[in-house]
C-alpha cells in the first residue's frame, strides 16, 4: 500500500505538515463508513460528554512518573489531576488505554506510585511500554505488572463493544533519535491475529511510537510501521492511537486515521521548532493547557468513532 511507504524516503516534512490537524482545547472526531471528518475546535465542556451513547474509552499516555524537571517538577500531581478529571466525566468509560512512558527511569517505585494514581480511575487499563518503561536490564518490571498473558515483548489483542483493539510494542531495542520498530516475529503474529476478521471490523491500533512517520530527523515514526498497516488496508474503520511525541496530531490516510496523545506530564516541540525534542518548559499557568487526556467513543452499528481531546486544564 504505497500510502503508508514508510521507508527511507519515507513522507516529505511539507507533505506531513499539511496533514496534520492541530488540537486547541479539543477536536471532535467522526468516523462514518470508514471516513473520518473534524467536527471542529470544541471547549472543554462539551470535550467531557462523549457525542454519542455507545462504548467509550480513554487513552492516556506518557505520564512520566518520576520526572521531576524544570518542565515539570510534579509529573505525579498532573497525572493525578488528570485521572480527577477522568473521575469527573458524567459517562463512565468501559476502560482505558495507556499508550506508553508510565515511568521516566524503569523504577519500581515509580510503577508502583504510577499503579496507585491510575488505579483511582477504577477502570480497566490496557498498556503497551515506552522506552522510558524498559530501562531497567531485565525489564521486569513492566513485564512482571503489565506483561502476563502477553506475545513476544509484549503484545495482545482484545475485543471490546464490537470493535478488535491490537496493543503492539515498538520501543525493543530503541536507538537514541532511532525510529521504532516492530520486528518479523511480531508482524507475523499480528497478520495472523487479523487473518479471518471481517473487514466490516473496526479495527484499533495502539503503540507507544507512532506507526506513521511524524518526524524521522527526531525518530518520530516506525521504520517498518508501513508493513503492519498493510495488514489492515482492508477494513473499513482503522484507527491508529500512539503517544510519545506529547502532544495531539492527527492524519487520515484512506481508511485510517491516525491520532497522537498529549502527554500527562510535560509538552515537547512541534517537529523542527527547536533543536532536539525533549521536555519543553513554559508558562506554569500554560503548562496543564498543554497536557490532557483522549475519550473515544464508537457507536455499534454506525461506524462511528469520536476522539475528544480534553486539556487538565484550559
Amino acid at each position: 500500500m504505497s500510502g503508508h511507504d514508510h521507508g527511507d524516503d519515507g513522507v516529505s516534512r511539507r507533505k506531513v505538515l499539511e496533514c496534520m490537524t492541530w488540537a486547541g482545547t479539543g477536536v471532535l472526531w467522526t468516523i462514518t463508513g470508514g471516513v473520518p471528518r473534524s467536527l471542529g475546535i470544541i471547549d472543554s465542556a462539551q470535550a467531557a460528554t462523549p457525542a454519542a451513547p455507545g462504548m467509550t474509552f480513554l487513552q492516556i499516555s506518557d505520564s512520566h512518573v518520576g520526572f521531576d524537571k524544570p518542565a515539570n517538577p510534579n509529573a505525579l500531581g498532573t497525572l493525578e489531576e488528570a485521572v480527577n478529571k477522568i473521575n469527573a466525566m458524567p459517562v463512565k468509560p468501559s476502560f482505558m488505554i495507556h499508550t506508553g512512558d508510565i515511568t521516566h527511569l524503569s523504577k519500581a517505585a515509580e510503577f508502583d506510585n504510577a499503579d496507585r494514581i491510575i488505579s483511582q480511575s477504577k477502570l480497566d487499563v490496557h498498556y503497551v511500554p515506552g522506552e522510558h518503561d524498559f530501562l531497567d536490564e531485565e525489564v521486569k518490571f513492566y513485564r512482571e505488572r503489565y506483561g502476563r498473558g502477553t506475545k513476544g515483548q509484549g503484545w495482545y489483542s482484545f475485543d471490546a463493544g464490537g470493535v478488535h483493539f491490537i496493543g503492539l510494542v515498538n520501543v525493543v531495542d530503541l536507538k537514541a533519535g532511532g525510529l521504532g520498530n516492530l520486528g518479523a516475529e511480531q508482524l507475523a503474529w499480528l497478520e495472523d491475529d487479523l487473518r479471518g476478521k471481517s473487514k466490516s471490523t473496526p479495527v484499533v491500533l495502539f503503540a507507544h511510537i507512532p506507526l506513521w512517520t511524524v518526524y524521522p530527523e527526531w525518530g518520530w515514526g516506525t521504520e517498518d510501521g508501513g508493513r503492519a498497516l498493510e495488514y489492515v488496508k482492508g477494513f473499513g474503520s482503522v484507527t491508529v492511537l500512539n503517544g510519545h511525541i506529547h502532544q495531539v496530531m492527527q492524519k487520515v490516510e484512506g481508511n485510517v486515521t491516525f491520532h497522537t496523545a498529549r502527554s500527562t506530564a510535560f509538552p515537547q516541540p512541534a517537529p523542527g521548532a527547536a533543536p532536539s525534542p525533549g521536555p519543553m518548559k513554559v508558562e506554569d499557568a500554560k503548562l496543564r493547557s498543554m497536557l490532557g487526556v483522549a475519550s473515544i467513543n464508537f457507536k455499534q452499528n454506525e461506524q462511528r468513532l469520536a476522539i475528544i481531546d480534553t486539556p487538565i486544564q484550559g
